[in-house]
């Protein structure tokens, strides 16, 4: 392609990270999915975006699906382009978007695992030995009180705790969309005994100590990867073989939330969705579990 065109490309991606305001996640997909698109047009000499057409669009998509690539992801190929030609006509730097109605193919959604109560209690009510698990314990409680995504307990502050008002105010959620959410009582046992020995962790020749709630034990805040890996280290010393990750905690506490309120607006607000159709999906895990309980109980249901 011209240099134009792979100029083009970069700008989008700096309109993203300047304008936008996008996650660096968002703009590092947007970007292998533009090169992507590149690649195809390299391949069948098509010299600028100006020259594509929807039908190459659809040729490029249905080679991703060939070769297996998911739904999910295709779809999301399709949306980059969308949004990068809504930026050329914009600068008016092309007069159409030849993604507009080119349709992807549908993405099965299946259904998140989560924990039965039982099974949380038993994680959640193992004693806390160490400086590390008293750390580690205030992350489990928050995230399954809170519903949390790890993005969003990784960025909290302690400034944004009101644990006499039992709240949390989520400054970076999906989209940077901020929101208040309750935080429940053995959390907040929980934190409070965390944030007594927090100070512990931070580093005597730090001229500005982090803001962050969970500190890691070099006085910094506490990355995801290493928040997952602590969360793996608690579940293998207390004997639960089944691999349990923060999005797990989220799903158990939405579905929970959804079993016994049945307020599906509610539970949108406090999982943060922007679409009431993201939250729906606990519908179908209590109908799955009503689903089983009839299997299991019917007499007309009952498997030989």
């Amino acid at each position: 392609m011209s240099p134009s065109s792979t100029q083009s490309v970069n700008d989008y991606l700096n309109h993203l990270k300047i304008e936008k305001r996008a996650s660096s996640h968002t703009i590092s997909n947007y970007a292998r999915d533009l090169s992507i698109l590149q690649d195809y047009c390299r391949q069948h000499q098509i010299p600028d975006w100006q020259s594509l057409k929807p039908h190459h669009i659809q040729a490029c998509i249905s080679a991703r699906y060939q070769q297996n690539i998911s739904s999910r992801t295709i779809q999301r190929l399709l949306s980059a382009t969308r949004s990068f030609y809504h930026y050329l006509i914009e600068t008016n730097r092309c007069d159409h978007n030849p993604g507009r109605h080119v349709k992807a193919p549908r993405a099965s959604r299946p259904l998140p695992k989560t924990l039965d109560v039982d099974q949380l209690n038993g994680l959640l009510n193992q004693p806390a030995q160490t400086e590390l698990e008293i750390r580690d314990l205030a992350i489990l409680e928050l995230f399954y009180s809170s519903g949390l995504r790890l993005s969003e307990l990784a960025s909290l502050d302690v400034a944004d705790l009101e644990l006499n008002e039992k709240t949390v105010f989520v400054r970076h959620g999906k989209g940077n969309k901020s929101r208040i959410v309750p935080v429940g009582r053995y959390a907040v046992k929980a934190i409070r005994r965390w944030l007594s020995i927090r100070p512990q962790f931070i580093k005597s020749q730090s001229t500005q100590p982090t803001p962050a709630l969970f500190l890691s034990k070099q006085g910094k805040r506490l990355a995801t990867r290493s928040i997952q890996e602590r969360i793996k280290h608690w579940c293998l010393k207390h004997g639960f073989n089944q691999l349990i990750h923060p999005h797990m905690l989220r799903h158990s506490f939405a579905s929970h939330m959804l079993e016994s309120s049945g307020d599906l607006r509610a539970v949108q607000e406090l999982l943060g969705h922007s679409n009431i159709n993201t939250t729906q999906i606990y519908t179908h895990l209590d109908f799955q579990y009503l689903a089983d309980v009839y299997d299991r109980a019917h007499p007309h249901a009952k498997k030989k």
